[in-house]
């Protein structure tokens, strides 16, 4: 069953949920979820809206027009999103293979709402991973030399093959400010540690030597401000003193399968809204 989802932002107000809510009435349209939330710090109203469209007599090409004068009216900012359009998603990858190795079984078996279209690498170590579940594998090695070419050939097949979000799982490379602008809030990245605490590329040593007695993971959009982008999911771990680096990779890698398996769901059921370097996710 195909449903439209309305994403809104737009200063609070009276009549905000009754105007949508209104709209989709009138064009006989039935409401299958509705969610909303205002931040009274800012005054600002978030709503996501489903409704089926199954008999909803327009076209799905003039939805978003039709409803252009309510939002204008209102102030509101609105996507439109559809169920059953099939985003393609890329993944990009390094030499850790535990993230990708979940997200290729989890395509495979249908349980994340998109196409994975390729699997791009720095390292040729996952190939056969990813040959076995029909995906093709691009290898792009880099070294300091050739880091800005390579960057261009990997936005150069994400472009021609029309790539809607990419996926850095463990991807152990800085993105340039150009790439990631290129794909705002269509970047997705794991980090190993409950940011804003223990940034940068060893996380779970910092997080031993400062003895928590948590550790955490963070899917978050990819920014040009390195780890700082807008935070969709994390989760945490309980450890202890008799707990080595060791120990806590282990733990932390079963989060990070979970934590961005989870994040890329939300994100292709269209049930998170970035608000500054925030996000409203939507149950």
């Amino acid at each position: 069953m195909a449903t439209a989802v309305f994403l809104i932002t737009c200063p609070d107000r009276p009549g905000l949920v009754a105007a949508v809510a209104n709209f989709v009435a009138a064009h006989g349209g039935n409401i299958l979820h509705a969610d909303q939330h205002t931040d009274t710090a800012t005054g600002v109203f978030f709503q996501r809206v489903e409704f089926d469209l199954a008999g909803f007599p327009l076209p799905r090409d003039e939805i978003a027009r039709a409803f252009a004068p309510t939002a204008a009216e209102l102030g509101m900012e609105v996507r439109l999103a559809f169920s059953d359009d099939v985003p393609r998603v890329a993944v990009l990858a390094s030499r850790e293979p535990h993230c990708l190795t979940d997200l290729l079984s989890r395509f495979a078996a249908g349980e994340l709402p998109a196409e994975l279209r390729m699997v791009v690498s720095n390292h040729p170590d996952h190939r056969a991973t990813a040959e076995f579940y029909g995906v093709p594998y691009h290898c792009l090695p880099i070294t300091p030399e050739t880091k800005p070419a390579q960057e261009r050939a990997v936005r150069a097949l994400l472009d021609d093959d029309g790539i809607d979000l990419v996926v850095l799982a463990r991807y152990m490379q800085i993105l340039s400010d150009e790439f990631v602008a290129h794909f705002p809030s269509r970047i997705i990245n794991i980090h190993h540690s409950f940011l804003p605490a223990f940034i940068g590329a060893r996380p779970y040593h910092q997080a031993h030597a400062r003895g928590v007695k948590v550790i955490g993971v963070t899917a978050h959009y990819a920014t040009a401000d390195l780890d700082e982008g807008p935070i969709i999911d994390q989760d945490v771990v309980r450890i202890s003193h008799r707990d080595a680096v060791a120990d806590l990779v282990r733990k932390g890698r079963d989060l990070e399968r979970v934590v961005l398996a989870r994040a890329i769901r939300a994100h292709l059921e269209h049930r998170v809204l970035v608000y500054g370097n925030k996000t409203i996710v939507f149950d």
